[in-house]
């Protein structure tokens, strides 16, 4: 098992599981204000989803003012959008990634919006880690919106998924992760 491999898949699934959990709310309880994280949890989830696209383009040697960022992010921010942002993005980040990762480049750096050199290991663990404190915040959220049979997300979970699809034989568990296969 590949370390890269088990971050990356479990990074996007952790997310795309509670986007999935925030499926019954309304336009008002994705914009009602908390004292935490990015004050709501659709500026949470697009603070998450649309930083991945910008450190994406510095990993694939693109300027990374070409698209969104967590800044930039386009009008429709429905939960349906966010879900084929956070599809798409995580896709290329992905690629990117395991791509550095199959090339030996890892430790090369390249300079980043402010001038500072950054390693591209880094910068993947990076956004690994960033996505991972704002989904404790969006989790928080989903608790104090009322959300029933909030899902857990934590890697050792996902962990053990993975590991009872290889070897039962009753089928996947409902929202199974998809490995990568490496």
């Amino acid at each position: 098992m590949d370390l890269l491999d088990l971050l990356l898949d479990h990074d996007h699934w952790a997310t795309r599981r509670l986007l999935d959990a925030s499926g019954g709310l309304t336009d008002g309880q994705l914009d009602r204000e908390f004292d935490i994280g990015h004050r709501t949890l659709r500026a949470t989830f697009g603070h998450m989803i649309f930083n991945v696209p910008f450190w994406t383009a510095f990993l694939a040697g693109q300027p990374a003012d070409g698209g969104f960022s967590a800044d930039a992010q386009p009008d429709d921010r429905s939960l349906a959008a966010l879900i084929g942002h956070h599809e798409r993005s995580y896709a290329a980040f992905a690629s990117a990634a395991r791509r550095l990762r199959d090339e030996r480049r890892l430790d090369e750096t390249f300079v980043d919006h402010y001038a500072v050199p950054k390693s591209f290991a880094g910068t993947i663990l990076m956004l690994v880690e960033h996505n991972a404190e704002h989904r404790t915040e969006a989790l928080h959220i989903l608790v104090r919106l009322g959300v029933p049979e909030v899902p857990e997300v934590d890697l050792g979970v996902w962990d053990y998924m993975v590991q009872n699809t290889k070897t039962s034989v009753l089928g996947v568990p409902d929202a199974a992760p998809t490995p990568s296969g490496r």
